[in-house]
């Protein structure tokens, strides 16, 4: 992904992930409380099979479409 895309997807996984605040189901994992930043990040480099910033250019939509269902759909 080039560095302008890059920020653009990390900017938009921060907003995700404030919006996820409190909003994430509990764990006994995590008896503090879930990190819903780290959700995304996890989240979509299991989906993709690589960290966002080695996505390739073309999938930059369905990066952004992904998360919008994270934020849809906390788990």
């Amino acid at each position: 992904m080039t560095p302008e895309n890059s920020k653009i997807v990390w900017k938009y996984m921060q907003e995700a992930g404030g919006r996820l605040l409190g909003k994430l189901p509990r764990s006994r994992v995590h008896p503090g409380g879930r990190n819903p930043y780290a959700h995304i990040a996890i989240s979509v480099k299991k989906k993709f099979g690589r960290s966002y910033r080695d996505i390739p250019d073309d999938k930059i939509s369905q990066v952004i479409e992904f998360i919008d269902w994270l934020v849809e759909n906390p788990s």
